[in-house]
């Protein structure tokens, strides 16, 4: 019988076949892109600690440091007749093991009892948790731990960081201590089942489907799904195509763009139907002309990078607020000359009231009116509200440059489409079907907006030294002014380029 950890068994409550390939073909795995997501639950897990025993009278097993059997050793030591709080305590019973985020100790008379609660970084209670609750108690109880309350906390949305570390109110408990307890049965059988499935010496016959990405990406899609079996152009490849509406083909028999009958599809999906099969991109010039006349004056072009911290380390900001780091803004004056600038804070400090002023003296002065085009606009809109609400006294300026935008990409979606942009009107997409010259994958480590965030992390760090912080730097403000160049282009070429369509 296998020891299987809690992440092992909510594997199998995903997928069967995952939990086997996670026991017997690690190598398989693709982790890539799942670091921040780690890096972000250490942080809440750190700050946690802090919430949790602001005295500091409690204890961390580090399971890296000491090992499992020292962990299960000290966990049962510190449980049995300790009244401070314990982090991360190794909890086993045959077949199965778990670590607990925070135990806290309740003492009635002479008997000690535990609180148990389980952190997440998430903003709610999401489906799977309860698994995962449920699961967790499952072990705290037959270990023979006396457990009297099973909680989840999670980040509150609505917390504002007043400054100073203090962050108590960060997290929201539920209580879910009556479900996990009623669930006893339910996880002892999926605790035989996982040890079936454990046990087969041979990989479990499963067909690829919605549990490949619900509740969350699988890291052996690469290997259920191998390259050679896709199609060039799934189903996937159409526009907004619900998981129902592709189940619903794919029974039908279709497994690709080119193969599915017209009547079957929206006008937007006939269209990407009809230019997949010729290979052709569609190019509506006249229609694009017409779309941007509207907007007479001199024309800007403005992308923001932001960041949005699940701890907050910034007063007067909330958990997963997103705030601006970054701006490019390009500016094509009236004789057709180009002209950049730039805005990037790597210093750690709040960047938003110096960010502001860069803005506005960016924009042009008061009666300048042209347009301000981005790219999904109501982002930009959203920022600059953000900054507006933060800061009034500056709402005036703000507020005149908020009137002034304007959205590319309704327009790009109207007029333009090429058979490799795959369903997505993405500036990742369009950008290289229209100027091809223009590639993001040119660029180094910063390639598209959470390798962004990545980077600005990395590079706000304290521990980051000077000559990689520089990197950092030139790194994002080559990724934030191509994103605004490939705007400037797009303009040109829907105002102009009648007659330079690209194959």
């Amino acid at each position: 019988m296998r020891q299987l950890s809690k992440s092992k068994i909510i594997a199998f409550r995903q997928c069967p076949k995952r939990l086997w390939l996670e026991l017997h073909r690690p190598d398989l795995r693709d982790d890539s892109g799942s670091e921040f997501a780690f890096a972000v639950g250490n942080q809440v897990g750190d700050i946690a600690r802090s919430i949790y025993d602001p005295e500091q009278k409690g204890h961390l097993i580090d399971i890296n440091e000491v090992g499992w059997d020292t962990a299960f050793s000290a966990t049962t030591d510190w449980l049995a007749d300790q009244d401070s709080p314990l982090f991360e305590a190794a909890l086993r019973i045959p077949g199965a093991l778990a670590l607990a985020d925070v135990m806290l100790p309740q003492r009635s008379d002479n008997d000690l009892h535990w609180h148990m609660i389980e952190v997440k970084s998430s903003t709610q209670v999401k489906d799977y948790h309860h698994d995962d609750i449920a699961v967790q108690a499952y072990v705290a109880q037959a270990s023979g731990l006396p457990l009297t309350k099973v909680a989840l906390a999670h980040v509150d949305n609505t917390f504002v960081y007043p400054g100073g570390g203090d962050y108590q109110g960060l997290l929201t408990e539920v209580d879910m201590t009556e479900e996990a307890f009623s669930r006893t049965e339910e996880v002892a059988g999926w605790l035989t089942e996982a040890q079936a499935i454990a046990a087969l010496p041979d990989e479990p016959s499963i067909e690829p489907g919605p549990q490949c990405h619900q509740p969350f990406r699988c890291s052996f899609c690469a290997h259920c799904i191998p390259e050679k079996e896709l199609s060039d152009y799934p189903l996937t490849s159409f526009y907004r195509l619900r998981t129902a509406g592709i189940e619903r083909l794919e029974a039908a028999g279709y497994q690709d763009v080119r193969d599915v009958p017209a009547d079957q599809l929206s006008y937007i999906n006939q269209r990407i139907r009809e230019h997949t099969i010729s290979g052709e991109p569609y190019f509506d010039q006249e229609g694009a002309a017409a779309d941007l006349a509207q907007f007479p004056g001199e024309p800007r072009f403005l992308d923001f990078e932001t960041i949005g911290f699940a701890v907050p380390i910034w007063a007067g900001t909330r958990p997963y607020q997103q705030i601006p780091f970054q701006f490019s803004l390009h500016h094509l004056d009236k004789e057709g000359k180009i002209q950049h600038h730039e805005f990037l804070d790597t210093s750690g400090s709040d960047p938003r009231l110096a960010m502001i002023r860069a803005l506005i003296d960016s924009c042009g002065d008061s009666h300048d009116h042209g347009p301000i085009f981005a790219y999904n606009a109501p982002f930009e809109k959203r920022v600059i509200a953000d900054l507006i609400a933060a800061f009034p006294v500056e709402a005036v300026a703000l507020t005149s440059i908020l009137e002034r935008i304007e959205d590319l990409l309704p327009i790009a979606r109207a007029r333009y489409y090429h058979p490799s942009q795959h369903g997505s009107w993405s500036i990742k997409a369009v950008l290289p079907a229209l100027c091809p010259e223009l590639s993001y994958s040119d660029l180094d480590e910063v390639q598209n907006g959470e390798l962004a965030q990545q980077a600005y992390l990395e590079a706000i760090a304290p521990e980051t030294q000077e000559p990689r912080r520089q990197t950092i730097h030139h790194q994002l403000l080559k990724y934030c002014e191509l994103d605004t160049f490939g705007l400037v282009k797009m303009w040109q070429f829907f105002l102009k380029a009648s007659q330079q369509a690209h194959t």
